[in-house]
C-alpha cells in the first residue's frame, strides 16, 4: 500500500460480519501519501475550474 495513490485499501480477506448487524473492515493506508494525492487532486480541480 506504500506509495500507491488510494486513500486507502480494502483488504477483503479480513474483513467480516459480526453478530449478523455489524461489519469489521480492515483498510490500509499511509496517511502522509495518501493526503498528498487528494491535496493534489484537489489542486487540479481548482485549477481546471479556475479558482
Amino acid at each position: 500500500y506504500k506509495g500507491d495513490p488510494r486513500s486507502a485499501i480494502v483488504d477483503a480477506s479480513l474483513t467480516a460480519v459480526i453478530g449478523g448487524r455489524m461489519v469489521k473492515v480492515i483498510a490500509w493506508y499511509d496517511n502522509e501519501w495518501g493526503y498528498s494525492v487528494r491535496v493534489a487532486d484537489l489542486v487540479k480541480l481548482m485549477a481546471d475550474k479556475g479558482l
